[in-house]
């Protein structure tokens, strides 16, 4: 690997604070491109010597590969990231992505189940009063209620959790920790998990969610016990746990929720990443209109 995208790494690992995934990402996005070039330019890879041509014609290159829009923008990103980088080293006197737009991706609406699909869900009878059924049920109910994203949901602690004052308290990206308040009825499906826990576990750790022998839940895990679950609701066309985050934040916009108390308990650093939701409760709305005789 080339020294400047190492040191670059480097500094998104130890001093941005960016995740393990989010640095494997970058990493695999700049080792593409470096591999590009060489293949491109005899064998060599100068990042002070990259300029615009080179760039866009890898895109093109990632296009006539069936590379999705998406999936490209989000390589350009991580080369932007880098090439700021050199410039506030003084590796390089211009960024030369400056000028360059990726390819426009067309937006799709999130997938998100309906309410009335998920009280189905919760409070039928998939889930037996097992220890691992107990649980597979609060994971869901987690991730519906509060919104946390999966990475989250592993991460919580015991002591991230105030009963009393019905709180959660959350790591999110860039190590970033918030609040999350929750209702008596989580409340009370939390206090039946830790009991069945407490005695099914026989060696306890300080992770909130556990496997049966006490370590903490992998994102694999609550992605397979997710996706498993969901599959009993045969409209819904994706199901991840990412869906269930994309609920809870549909439903808290129907149900009168303001855009930017929705924002705070995502954790988003924008308004902007919240605001794609109000398009799908505006979806809904249009359905919901077009139930109306007059509007056929």
């Amino acid at each position: 690997m080339n020294m400047l995208i190492d040191s670059f790494l480097k500094y998104m690992r130890y001093e941005r604070n960016y995740s393990d995934y989010t640095v494997s990402s970058y990493t695999k996005d700049l080792e593409q491109f470096e591999l590009y070039v060489k293949e491109n330019q005899e064998g060599i890879f100068d990042p002070r010597n990259i300029d615009g041509d080179i760039v866009r014609n890898w895109i093109v290159h990632l296009l006539n590969n069936r590379i999705a829009p998406t999936s490209v923008n989000r390589k350009l990103s991580s080369l932007k990231s880098f090439f700021k980088f050199l410039m506030k080293q003084g590796e390089i006197p211009a960024n030369p992505l400056r000028l360059i737009n990726g390819p426009k991706a067309k937006k799709s609406l999130p997938y998100f189940v309906r309410e009335s699909e998920m009280d189905l869900l919760l409070d039928g009878d998939r889930f037996d009063d097992s220890f691992d059924g107990v649980r597979d049920r609060l994971i869901l109910e987690v991730l519906y209620v509060t919104g946390v994203r999966r990475s989250e949901l592993i991460g919580i602690k015991d002591s991230d959790v105030d009963f009393d004052a019905c709180l959660i308290r959350v790591t999110g990206k860039r190590n970033k920790q918030r609040l999350i308040p929750f209702a008596e009825n989580l409340k009370e499906l939390m206090l039946a998990y830790l009991e069945i826990r407490d005695r099914a576990v026989a060696v306890k750790e300080d992770w909130f969610l556990v496997r049966k022998d006490g370590r903490q839940l992998s994102t694999g895990m609550v992605y397979y016990i997710v996706k498993n679950s969901l599959s009993d609701i045969s409209t819904l066309s994706k199901r991840s746990p990412h869906v269930l985050r994309h609920s809870f934040a549909t439903s808290m916009l129907n149900n009168g929720a303001e855009l930017n108390a929705v924002k705070e308990l995502l954790g988003h650093s924008s308004l902007a990443s919240t605001s794609v939701y109000t398009h799908t409760t505006f979806e809904e709305l249009k359905k919901v209109y077009h139930a109306h005789p007059r509007a056929k």
